[in-house]
């Protein structure tokens, strides 16, 4: 067995997992795979960013697992913005690629560039992320030119959903995997250094990732990518309902909260919340006014 070794604590650029896939042609060891997952705040990301990952990906998903909404269509290029400054603000080591939401990027060229810019500019993404293959050709070329890098999306694409008829598998027959080859090759001949592979056969994904020179990012395209991608909430158990097949479980986070917050109220309901060692006390009337106001123990904590 293996052992791959911990993750560095270098800053994660664009150039180099751009040398990862050069490094990685021909070879198996999974210390060149390249791990991405969602995040939407501040104590999330610097989490994530602290376990190691590679990429954080400020995702429009937000839409439904932050926002409540049933697709990722509502989310605004505001709270996308917002968000986007709360992770860059909690991380360090991963490479921070903001997703651009639907509309602002479907219209204007120019404005969808400006929109881009902002990303960069005010949030302090280190790229953007862009659904479409064939069709966004232009917008990414345009926005390398600008020098805001680009990660395609190809496949199920969410925010063409109504187009897609729903969230289907793409890919399925030898037209449709076809045209998903073009789009990759598209996003690739365009200018982006990496491109998601979504909900498609793990044949058609192993192909794209053999042909393309940029890193393929999976999520329900099997394990023959460069790296894989996964929400979050999937991950960690705080989405409600139904899972994708591909969303592998790895702690049940949401069972533990609600456990923790029904003890509380329980404490609360009893009588025993707060006990009188978290309480203040009136004898201590040596301390001035404002070290009342902001006590310390020991150890300096509050």
């Amino acid at each position: 067995m293996s052992v791959v070794p911990n993750p560095g604590s270098g800053k994660i650029t664009v150039p180099e997992l751009l040398q990862r896939k050069s490094a990685a042609a021909g070879s198996t060891f999974n210390s060149q795979k390249i791990t991405c997952l969602t995040a939407y705040d501040y104590p999330t990301a610097r989490l994530l960013d602290e376990a190691g990952v590679d990429l954080l990906l400020v995702g429009d998903s937000l839409s439904m697992v932050m926002l409540g909404y049933e697709s990722t269509l509502p989310v605004t290029l505001e709270e996308m913005l917002l968000l986007t400054r709360a992770v860059k603000r909690g991380v360090k080591r991963a490479l921070v690629v903001a997703d651009m939401p639907y509309g602002s990027y479907h219209g204007d060229l120019g404005e969808s560039v400006r929109n881009a810019v902002r990303f960069v500019k005010e949030a302090g993404a280190e790229a953007v992320k862009i659904e479409g293959g064939e069709r966004r050709l232009e917008l990414i070329a345009k926005l390398t030119e600008a020098e805001i890098p680009v990660m395609g999306h190809v496949g199920l694409t969410p925010q063409s959903v109504n187009a897609l008829g729903g969230f289907r598998v793409q890919g399925k027959t030898v037209d449709a995997a076809e045209q998903v080859l073009r789009d990759a090759r598209a996003v690739e001949a365009a200018g982006a250094f990496a491109v998601v592979l979504e909900a498609m056969p793990r044949e058609l994904a192993a192909q794209i990732t053999r042909e393309l020179k940029i890193p393929t990012i999976g999520i329900g395209a099997g394990p023959d990518c460069d790296g894989q991608i996964l929400v979050l909430h999937d991950l960690v158990g705080l989405t409600f309902g139904k899972t994708p097949k591909f969303a592998r479980r790895y702690a049940d986070v949401g069972r533990v909260i609600a456990k923790a917050v029904r003890e509380y109220c329980e404490d609360v309901r009893g009588g025993t919340f707060p006990s009188d060692g978290e309480s203040y006390h009136a004898g201590q009337m040596e301390k001035t006014m404002e070290q009342e106001e902001a006590p310390v123990n020991k150890d300096g904590d509050w």
